[in-house]
């Protein structure tokens, strides 16, 4: 295992050691949307604090500082991706970040994706994508432990049959209105047209009919504005047999929800560029015309 390069910098697997490293104002802002959102790739967090440090290399020398002081860390997951080598790195908090944090009152009870690593890296990329792209345009993220906080409950949900886990909860404030939305992220690589897979996806549907189109959310999770399901795909074929297996199990009772397919997740997974699309291409719905989420 090679520790250097040919001109002595680090590699994916080792890095010199800097003590005394103290992360600035800026970098303070990449280690709170980890914390919120879950792993990053550098692209995220140049884009996070662009609007006022437009150089990219600098960046990438700052998240470099921040990983030899013991701040971030290169989870070793990201060696699956296809030609590692040149992809973007991806950085998660080290206990020294969290600790850092929290002695400083920056800490939060954040509700982070779970499950296979990929798929933890996928929630993140969709919800600090959304996040990113809230922010450019003055609007407000609210974080699923702000929303379970204030109703004194946790993200899963108790449908009697089942407990119901939405991959991510979130809030976004389009300057005073308000809209709620639960995400489900598919990386599904085997084209759903089985009978157990379609069953699988009708169980998901009829769960999110109780918690959304029955409007239970309202009480379990005390909101009292509208909220959405956002069904996100890796594969355009498992997008489209998703929606055919809503209009039959729902006709024309699924306008909440919606769907899209975003790259770098299907077979072998490629970090991908910051998701724009989400907020600025419409959204697919069963039955009923497209539906953007970027305004209210």
């Amino acid at each position: 295992m090679r520790t250097h390069d040919a001109l002595g910098r680090a590699t994916f697997h080792h890095i010199d050691y800097r003590p005394g490293t103290r992360p600035t104002e800026r970098e303070i802002r990449w280690l709170r949307f980890i914390q919120r959102h879950g792993p990053q790739s550098s692209i995220y967090l140049h884009e996070l604090t662009r609007d006022t440090h437009r150089d990219r290399d600098t960046s990438l020398r700052q998240m470099q500082k921040l990983r030899a002081g013991g701040f971030l860390m290169c989870p070793r997951q990201q060696r699956a991706t296809e030609n590692a080598s040149f992809n973007p790195y991806i950085y998660e908090l080290t206990s020294k970040a969290r600790d850092w944090l929290e002695e400083l009152g920056l800490a939060e009870n954040t509700v982070r994706p779970t499950g296979h690593w990929v798929h933890q890296y996928m929630v993140s990329c969709i919800t600090s994508s959304i996040d990113i792209a809230l922010q450019r345009q003055g609007m407000g993220y609210i974080p699923a432990h702000k929303i379970l906080e204030r109703a004194r409950t946790t993200i899963s949900i108790d449908l009697g049959r089942k407990t119901l886990t939405p991959d991510a909860l979130f809030g976004m404030d389009y300057g005073g209105l308000y809209r709620f939305y639960c995400l489900e992220a598919d990386r599904g690589t085997e084209p759903k047209d089985s009978k157990a897979a379609r069953k699988s996806y009708r169980s998901t549907i009829e769960d999110y009919s109780t918690l959304i189109g029955d409007k239970l959310y309202k009480k379990d999770y005390g909101l009292t504005a509208g909220m959405l399901l956002l069904y996100v795909f890796s594969s355009k074929a498992n997008e489209r047999r998703f929606l055919e297996t809503v209009q039959a199990t729902l006709g024309t009772r699924s306008a909440y929800i919606l769907t899209q397919t975003i790259p770098g997740f299907h077979g072998f997974f490629r970090p991908p560029q910051l998701l724009s699309a989400l907020m600025e291409k419409p959204w697919s719905r069963a039955g009923h015309e497209p539906f953007e989420i970027g305004a209210e």
